[in-house]
């Protein structure tokens, strides 16, 4: 039997979120269109007959400029050690830049075996993908090079068979039954701030957090009960979130209460509140309270 852990790593908006997903069969990590929408480590367990895979989701390589994005970068650092494995994620369909060179220098010095998956290979040519993986094999020793589509699902499967492939022989880390370390309260969360992202302009991701004030899991009424209260940092971004007559906070909290009843597979009730709290990337104490560790 092999049992390990894996690392995913890349750049923001490499499609590691997406891959995690796939592979585990679950909606572990949220997942958007905008840059750096994986702000913390999450794990996601998969049983094979020939063992188990540890997968460590990670926020995206970039350069800080708050708090917030320090400790996600140290997140992201930390996942690269005390692992089996390393997957680096590139995101093939955008051209690499100084921020692929910055991580590449990241994993130079790290003795731990890496596989390279070059990701959203359904949105280039064939043509296209030589020169990239010949820039890649030439930065740095991968053990192995896979061209994916984490979207599609294309030869996710062959990167699976190699993850076994590396990873020690050993027992299983977890039960059987076991999928994530995070706690429904952190699913709560995300899956409101998914909403945000995905239904607000585009000056609010990075500026945009979810607390969640109270969870009252089912009792006789049968159903979740779930306060929340979306963090902007800015008077003038409160006006965008709840939108005309409440417009915008209402169609945000209907998408993520039937989000969040397929997760639970139970009633919703869901309240949702907006607060303004200046610089809330800088302040310990709110990156704590929105599990930013």
């Amino acid at each position: 039997m092999k049992s390990g852990f894996v690392s995913l790593i890349g750049r923001p908006n490499a499609g590691k979120s997406t891959l995690l997903n796939r592979i585990v069969g679950h909606k572990l990590a949220i997942v958007s269109d905008k840059p750096q929408t994986t702000r913390t480590r999450i794990v996601g367990v998969k049983n094979y007959t020939e063992g188990q895979v540890v997968f460590v989701d990670t926020p995206g390589v970039h350069k800080p400029t708050h708090r917030m994005n320090v400790r996600m970068v140290d997140v992201a650092l930390d996942a690269m050690r005390d692992v089996d494995l390393l997957t680096l994620i590139v995101d093939v369909s955008v051209k690499p830049g100084p921020g692929d060179r910055h991580l590449l220098g990241l994993i130079k010095d790290v003795k731990t075996p890496a596989i390279l998956a070059l990701n959203k290979v359904d949105l280039i040519a064939k043509a296209r993908l030589l020169p990239i993986l010949d820039h890649y094999r030439q930065a740095h020793p991968f053990v192995e090079f896979v061209p994916i589509s984490a979207a599609d699902g294309t030869n996710v499967d062959v990167l699976e068979k190699l993850f076994l492939q590396y990873l020690p022989e050993g027992d299983p880390v977890y039960p059987p039954d076991y999928v994530t370390d995070q706690p429904d309260r952190f699913f709560v969360s995300e899956i409101v701030r998914e909403q945000v992202l995905q239904l607000t302009h585009d000056e609010l991701p990075f500026s945009t957090a979810v607390v969640v004030d109270r969870f009252e899991e089912p009792g006789d009424e049968e159903r979740y009960t779930l306060y929340c209260t979306i963090l902007v940092e800015r008077e003038s971004q409160k006006p965008i979130v709840i939108g005309k007559a409440g417009a915008m906070i209402k169609k945000i909290g209907t998408a993520a209460r039937q989000e969040l009843e397929r997760y639970f597979e139970a009633r919703v009730h869901l309240d949702l509140h907006v607060k303004v709290k200046a610089e809330w990337r800088d302040d310990e104490r709110a990156l704590d309270e929105i599990g930013l560790n």
